[in-house]
């Protein structure tokens, strides 16, 4: 839903007054689905291993969806999991984070998976997140990504089983049989 006059904004995301979910993507108005049962298993599995990680390593903060993440005034996004690493903690707000995460996750489903794939892996290159996953529950699917100058080359990939590691938060694995129980 993009209006005549113009796109919308940070402030305008914040005036809506229905319990959507929604994401502003370059000035777009767009709704999100309610994900599916293959998604929030994964989401949880997933968001358990990070949280648990950090919190031993003390190496940052874990946020889950439905959380803003405010890359401009014209683009605001909800990824699934969002990693702030410790010496970055200054872009997390009461409302949000305000600026490029370390690290997102998109657990993609098959309304979303242009959007996700495509879309966002563009803006987050764009806007400096440095680690991007990419979880395809459908496809029993991770790939993680690190940003090499303005665009994300594979790092870690797995399919149906073995394990992905993190470039960012070093020794940090999963095992794909566990998050695709």
């Amino acid at each position: 839903m993009k209006t005549a006059e113009k796109p919308w904004t940070y402030e305008d995301y914040l005036k809506l007054e229905d319990d959507r979910r929604y994401e502003v993507l370059e000035g777009e108005l767009v709704e999100m689905p309610a994900p599916g049962k293959k998604h929030q298993e994964a989401c949880l599995e997933l968001a358990i291993k990070f949280a648990s990680f950090l919190r031993k390593e003390d190496k940052g903060k874990l946020y889950l969806a439905p959380f803003y993440v405010v890359l401009s005034e014209h683009t605001v996004l909800q990824p699934d999991l969002v990693v702030v690493l410790k010496e970055n903690l200054h872009i997390v707000e009461e409302k949000g984070i305000f600026g490029a995460p370390d690290l997102v996750v998109e657990i993609v489903s098959p309304s979303t998976f242009k959007r996700d794939v495509e879309d966002k892996r563009k803006l987050y290159a764009r806007y400096g997140v440095k680690e991007f996953w990419l979880v395809l529950p459908e496809e029993r699917v991770i790939e993680v990504l690190v940003l090499k100058g303005q665009e994300y080359e594979v790092f870690s990939h797995a399919y149906e089983k073995g394990k992905v590691c993190s470039k960012l938060l070093e020794g940090f694995c999963v095992e794909l049989e566990e998050v695709f129980a």
